[in-house]
């Protein structure tokens, strides 16, 4: 998982893709966080990617970095605890100038049952779970 991190930080903005009834939404984003040992991401509850993922919270994200790209498929799932919304916002210290830890509207999910695939068109696929 550490390498699956390292990887969307590197490439600094990943697409989170969602589903909106029966049309895919697919956005930018730039969370990429281990907190007890599980992938989170972050966003606010006010936007129309959190009323989705809660009514269909399986997910796929995709980042391109270096003629390679990684896409990792699996169910986001909200943790409500502060602190994961804490160490979230310790880690990006940038989204503190618009959210706080108990706004109301700051939300964290973590990845559920997840597969990671590494790609690119020189090399064979590698293939992680968790």
């Amino acid at each position: 998982m550490e390498r699956v991190v390292k990887f969307l930080k590197d490439a600094g903005t990943y697409y989170l893709a969602t589903v909106d009834g029966n049309q895919p939404r697919v956005r930018p984003f730039g969370t990429a966080h281990i907190f007890e040992g599980k992938l989170y991401i972050q966003t606010g509850k006010s936007k129309n990617v959190s009323k989705q993922l809660h009514a269909n919270p399986k997910a796929e994200i995709c980042a391109f970095k270096d003629g390679e790209w990684l896409r990792v498929a699996g169910e986001l799932v909200e943790d409500d605890r502060r602190e994961a919304r804490v160490s979230m916002l310790e880690a990006y210290p940038s989204l503190q100038s618009m959210y706080s830890a108990d706004d109301g509207n700051t939300e964290v999910f973590y990845f559920k049952d997840a597969t990671a695939t590494f790609s690119s068109f020189t090399k064979e696929p590698e293939t992680v779970k968790f």
